[in-house]
């Protein structure tokens, strides 16, 4: 399964804006929180570290956001203070949302992925964007209310292409300067105001690599709470293998076969050049497509 998809749990949107119903939640003896600090989830070895409210001290002030009910158990997440050191130590550990997520079941990298996004964007969103206010949390962390000028504010998804160019048996793959060494993935970029996804996907592939293509196909979505997007995975057919990089965007791209690719996610070849990592959909969509006849 895709990484952050899968998210079994039952959000209960009807319900979630009623403050009694929430609180009722949290008094239940099987409420379980995860503490979220920097951004960061915590584990218990390799479990989302779920824990009871007693092995926390909960406050009026922490942000609290309900996640959903798992089989009727309501699960929330906890902002935990910012401190220099981790808090709840011997408890568990915090981790980036990128390396849990390699240790992680795929239930609990989909929950911890929703957790992250949501705590983050309420702690980005503090302020009115309209009059500049304070701004509260209401729906259980799904919604921010401006006292000041009545303003309403909910979470946001930022939709982002990322495609990977094809032309006969080859695909053409890239490598950003803010990769790691030797990692060359799909292209992407945000989908801008008034675009479609396949207008988009058309643009960003001009823009980097001068690339023209006759149509563009959508594969595969996924969930990628950094801080809060939503990658759309296709692939676009190129009209020639004639590609120039921006030298930007792009340091460098090449066009790879279908055998190289396969034996390059076997990790049959080691040369210093890598492919996308297990969690990202760039690895998706490259192996998918070896897999197609």
């Amino acid at each position: 399964m895709l990484s952050f998809t899968g998210n079994p749990l039952d959000r209960a949107s009807a319900e979630r804006s009623d403050p009694n119903w929430i609180a009722s939640q949290q008094a239940q003896a099987d409420a379980l929180f995860l503490p979220v600090w920097q951004a960061k989830p915590l584990l218990i070895g390799e479990r989302a570290g779920f824990l009871p409210a007693s092995a926390l001290d909960l406050t009026p002030d922490m942000l609290r956001v309900f996640l959903g009910l798992r089989d009727g158990q309501p699960l929330f997440a906890v902002a935990i203070a910012d401190s220099e050191s981790p808090p709840l130590q011997g408890l568990g550990e915090f981790r980036d949302m990128r390396a849990a997520a390699f240790v992680l079941s795929d239930t609990d990298t989909a929950i911890a992925g929703q957790a992250k996004a949501l705590i983050d964007w309420n702690q980005r969103h503090r302020f009115c964007a309209n009059c500049g206010a304070g701004t509260t949390p209401a729906d259980s962390g799904y919604r921010r209310l401006c006292p000041q000028c009545g303003n309403e504010h909910f979470p946001r998804t930022d939709p982002v292409v990322i495609m990977l160019p094809l032309f006969g048996e080859e695909c053409l793959i890239g490598r950003s300067p803010r990769f790691p060494e030797g990692v060359y993935s799909a292209f992407a970029g945000f989908v801008e105001p008034g675009e479609t996804v396949e207008e988009a996907v058309t643009r960003e592939l001009k823009e980097e690599v001068s690339l023209e293509v006759s149509s563009v196909r959508y594969h595969a979505s996924q969930p990628w709470p950094f801080p809060s997007s939503l990658m759309l995975g296709c692939y676009a057919e190129a009209v020639s293998r004639n590609f120039r990089i921006d030298e930007q965007e792009i340091e460098a791209a090449r066009w790879m076969t279908k055998t190289e690719v396969r034996a390059r996610l076997a990790n049959e070849i080691d040369d210093g050049l890598k492919m996308p990592g297990a969690i990202a959909i760039a690895r998706l969509l490259l192996a998918d497509w070896v897999k197609a006849p």
